[in-house]
């Protein structure tokens, strides 16, 4: 049927085919070609954290997805729209404005024999933010998700300079067959990291102007959420067949991953850092 054929004959059947041919060619190559431009314009522009975060949310189960405003009672049930980046949320604006959060009069809340100060924010992943009085803000990991890793095994930061985005890799933990992707709380320029003994990972500073936070839990949001984060450990561990044995007297264990040795902890992890 092409030309270079032996035995091709122009002819009405090879001039719809040849046509038909080369639009299909057209087409594919033309698609291709704008895919490529899209890649290299979101890696350009550091949207490609962006474009995995979004992907990975809607893979998540749906109890995993569910609005901060659940957990305070002003909805029953409710998905979050914007992949927990309450920024672009005008529902939350107006709900904030109209019931802000309140704040404890306490330094830190101790909620299942776990200490979480009131002066950080804290994401859904289980990283926290807290605004230092120099502009930046110093980020670590909340006590459950210290417990859940435990004494890390390796620890892979940023380098200074390096650009975090909220919702993209802050850090990479690893313990056990784990590699654990923490979400960043904030955007930034990392100027600093720490270690687990310094009890914070990274110290970041905005890039323009002062960082805006509001997609971040603070307040009384802290203990409703953390309450939902117990169950959803349960249930992560019933799924890999060990049965919860998670506290001593209603306060988890300081190591949980050494506490189920037979367990994935890589999906365990990948659940409770909201990496389906």
């Amino acid at each position: 049927m092409f030309p270079w054929n032996y035995g091709f004959h122009w002819g009405a059947a090879s001039y719809i085919f040849l046509g038909a041919f080369y639009t299909v060619l057209a087409v594919v190559a033309t698609t291709v070609i704008f895919a490529v431009f899209r890649s290299r314009r979101a890696l350009a522009a550091h949207e490609t954290e962006e474009i995995r975060w979004h992907s990975d949310f809607h893979d998540l189960p749906a109890r995993d997805r569910v609005c901060r405003h659940v957990f305070t009672g002003e909805f029953k049930s409710r998905e979050c729209p914007h992949a927990f980046d309450c920024r672009l949320c005008e529902t939350h604006a107006k709900l904030i404005a109209a019931h802000p959060p309140q704040q404890s009069d306490e330094t830190e809340e101790e909620i299942f024999g776990m200490s979480f100060p009131v002066d950080c924010l804290y994401h859904r992943g289980h990283a926290w933010a807290r605004p230092e009085a120099d502009g930046t803000v110093t980020v670590g990991l909340d006590e459950l998700g210290s417990r859940l890793v435990g004494a890390p095994d390796a620890v892979d930061l940023p380098q200074p300079g390096a650009i975090v985005h909220a919702n993209g890799t802050a850090f990479h933990i690893h313990k056990r067959e784990a590699d654990v992707r923490v979400l960043s709380p904030v955007d930034g320029e990392v100027v600093e990291t720490g270690a687990p003994g310094r009890g914070w990972y990274l110290k970041v500073k905005p890039i323009n102007g002062q960082m805006d936070m509001r997609h971040l839990l603070c307040g009384t949001e802290i203990k409703p959420w953390l309450m939902r984060e117990m169950e959803r450990l349960q249930l992560a561990l019933s799924a890999e067949g060990a049965a919860p044995t998670l506290a001593d007297g209603g306060v988890p264990v300081a190591d949980i991953a050494q506490s189920y040795p037979e367990a994935d902890w890589d999906a365990v992890c990948g659940e409770m850092f909201l990496e389906p």
